[in-house]
């Protein structure tokens, strides 16, 4: 199936209770059609698992910001990096990422396919070889980069930090100590900006396919996760 087709067959993703009707249902065949062959703006790569929004609210672009993530039960709060990278080097950064995790992490798998928008199931691994989790990664880098419902996190066990490929094909960095991180970050390239808006921060489309989840379900059996 082609990457067209594969779009045209597309689960529709919008953040929840923002946007009940997308600009894409106003679309005619033609105007669609080019809209999602145009994976490509500036410098700035698109995966084939997401388009931006017809109006381009957000022009996808590299860089990273600082944030502060604040756990809305227990009010605690964790510095953040969130990275926007060009597909090219998309997943180079976030294996390197994996790293100050370090020897032994748990990993979440996350699926959306058979989700509301909105949406998404959260798989567990605990206690797996940082190594073993990189070279499995390693033969499912075509999944990870253009399903657009499946992301993943890997966690250090012993405290808080986390790095998350989301579905969005954003990278997240969530500890104490961000410096190790950022340090990559600037090492690959990248910039800091705090103004930096994401493609998931406005209306915009998610892809998928059986294929896809057929893949989702074979990583998981690899990992050693049951469903």
């Amino acid at each position: 199936m082609s990457f067209l087709q594969r779009f045209l067959e597309r689960v529709l993703r919008n953040s929840p209770g923002r946007m009940p009707r997308t600009s894409f249902e106003d679309l005619s065949q033609d105007e669609l059609d080019r809209h999602l062959r145009c994976g490509r703006y500036g410098n700035f790569t698109l995966t084939d698992a997401i388009r931006p929004s017809i109006g381009l609210e957000v022009v996808p672009r590299e860089g990273y910001r600082r944030d502060t993530y604040s756990d809305p039960d227990s009010g605690n709060r964790m510095p953040v990096l969130a990275a926007s990278v060009s597909a090219e080097r998309l997943f180079d950064v976030f294996m390197d990422l994996l790293d100050p995790l370090g020897e032994v992490v748990d990993v979440v798998m996350e699926s959306s396919h058979d989700s509301e928008p909105g949406c998404h199931a959260d798989l567990y691994r605990e206690q797996i070889d940082n190594v073993i989790l990189k070279s499995t990664l390693y033969d499912y880098e075509p999944l990870l980069l253009n399903d657009g419902c499946t992301g993943l996190a890997a966690l250090n066990p012993n405290g808080p930090m986390e790095v998350q490929f989301d579905e969005h094909k954003l990278l997240f960095v969530y500890a104490h100590d961000l410096q190790p991180f950022e340090d990559i970050l600037r090492q690959h390239g990248l910039k800091r900006d705090d103004t930096l808006k994401f493609i998931s921060e406005a209306e915009h489309l998610h892809s998928t396919d059986d294929e896809f989840q057929e893949q989702f379900n074979e990583i998981l059996y690899r990992l050693g996760i049951d469903r």
